[in-house]
């Protein structure tokens, strides 16, 4: 498989779900998807979950006709988008995204969320078993122990546990508290960090003179905490500053200098933009302890409706 990026690009958002506010349009999105393969961030994260296949058929009209080796695909097997009484269930989710995607295979392929996980994670490997061009295997919104079983039973098939995606940033370092970032770089796993920037809280564009757009999901989530986040984004400022970058670089540094590969969603240019100049910073361990010093004394509790604290 091509080598990971620094970065991968969700798309989330492309999926007009309800969760961001508004919709976007594909043409609107194109530009997006073109400016990142030029930049050279190809790996890109989506779901049939996200609008029910509508994340993925905007994906796949813009890979259509490139290089199969141009680009990465990461895509998800969600339980709760399947009859979980049919035996052919996860053969018929993975051939119907390829048919939709129009690919032959995926280049990663996970675990969406924990919902009997252990009876999905054993059909994964019954199905991948044997198969040439396997992608690499992951779990997501996986806790320690979840985690581990995951890995025994893919084990078990001649397969192993290669990535792992959990929600992660300042605000919401659970996966590292509990041993999930170590236990991942000592088995030679990928950890994959999504919502470095809590849908835009980490960014510097929302305050409480400018709360996140009404009658969205995150704004619900993040608009009740805009004072305490306010803190938290001061400081980030204070060190883009120094680097002469966007606050919204450096939650993302954050991750990279941690050892995480972070997932950002791009919905603009200006997203793949940031997203390049944010793979270009190291932060120093005292910049990050700062950080992390200042996250820590808000005491904020991000955890969101579809997650768990990762005990």
């Amino acid at each position: 498989m091509k080598n990971l990026p620094k970065i991968a690009l969700g798309a989330w958002a492309w999926g007009n779900d309800g969760t961001f506010g508004g919709s976007l349009a594909s043409e609107t999105l194109r530009p997006v998807f073109d400016k990142a393969m030029e930049k050279g961030l190809y790996l890109w994260d989506t779901a049939y979950a996200y609008g029910m296949g509508t994340s993925e058929k905007v994906l796949a009209g813009f890979i259509k006709g490139l290089p199969r080796d141009s680009y990465l695909i990461s895509d998800k097997f969600t339980p709760q988008c399947v009859d979980g009484a049919s035996p052919t269930a996860m053969r018929d989710m993975i051939e119907m995204q390829l048919e939709l995607m129009e690919l032959d295979r995926f280049d990663i392929y996970w675990i969406h969320n924990v919902w009997d996980a252990p009876k999905w994670t054993e059909e994964l490997a019954k199905y991948f078993e044997g198969r040439e061009n396997l992608p690499l295997i992951g779990v997501s919104n996986h806790n320690l122990a979840e985690i581990k079983q995951a890995s025994e039973i893919l084990r078990a098939h001649g397969l192993k546990l290669g990535a792992v995606q959990n929600h992660y940033s300042l605000i919401n370092r659970s996966s590292e508290q509990s041993g999930i970032l170590d236990y991942c770089k000592e088995n030679g796993i990928t950890f994959f960090s999504y919502m470095v920037l809590e849908q835009g809280a980490l960014s510097g564009r929302y305050d409480t003179a400018h709360p996140m757009p009404a009658g969205s999901a995150r704004a619900e989530s993040y608009n009740p905490v805009l004072d305490k986040l306010e803190i938290m984004n001061s400081a980030l400022g204070r060190i883009a500053d120094k680097y002469g970058v966007g606050i919204a670089q450096v939650p993302v540094a954050w991750a990279i200098t941690k050892g995480t590969l972070p997932i950002i969603g791009v919905t603009k240019v200006s997203h793949v933009d940031d997203a390049v100049k944010a793979a270009g910073i190291t932060l120093t361990a005292d910049e990050v302890a700062e950080l992390e010093r200042v996250a820590d004394s808000l005491g904020l509790n991000v955890i969101r409706f579809w997650e768990k604290e990762m005990k």
